[in-house]
């Protein structure tokens, strides 16, 4: 269903790859947009690593949620090293891309336990401040989530080679 990476040396193992989206806090979600374009917006999220997926607080309105709701098939792409060289005129990169389908949380029991995700995440050690942003914020609050059906990462050639002469 899924492509084989093309250039497999340079493909990450699975736990490289799972480690980039847990520290990482934002990447581009692409959606298929209007009028066969695609629609691509950098979003903050977390890793929910325990049940493979991501989650997304966002509007309850506009494009994405417009795009979400035409198909909710998606990829995410994050990021964690862009390292431009240019004597060698090469970049030195790490990067991992999920793909999945993406469900509106409709719960409130869900979405309340999502939003603590994303208070522990992002504000750690404050849970009485991140309780009263989500109470202040509630009527309005929207979480999208993204289950991981498939999920690469790759890294340039130098990183490989760097790796391999560090080794005993």
């Amino acid at each position: 269903m899924f492509r084989e990476m093309r250039r497999k040396k340079q493909q990450m193992s699975d736990e490289e790859a799972r480690g980039i989206l847990a520290g990482a806090t934002s990447g581009v979600l692409a959606l298929a947009g209007e009028s066969g374009y695609p629609y691509a917006v950098p979003m903050s999220f977390f890793y929910d690593e325990e049940e493979c997926r991501l989650l997304f607080h966002t509007a309850r309105v506009g494009h994405k949620m417009t795009a979400i709701e035409r198909c909710d098939k998606a990829s995410f792409c994050v990021i964690a090293e862009d390292t431009v060289v240019p004597s060698r005129f090469t970049t030195y990169y790490r990067s991992v891309i999920v793909f999945g389908r993406l469900r509106v949380l409709t719960s409130d029991e869900e979405k309340r336990r999502t939003a603590e995700l994303l208070g522990e995440a992002y504000y750690p050690d404050h849970p009485e401040a991140c309780d009263a942003e989500i109470k202040k914020h509630w009527p309005a609050f929207n979480m999208v989530e993204l289950k991981i059906e498939h999920m690469t990462g790759k890294k340039s050639k130098e990183l490989l080679q760097e790796e391999a002469s560090a080794e005993p």
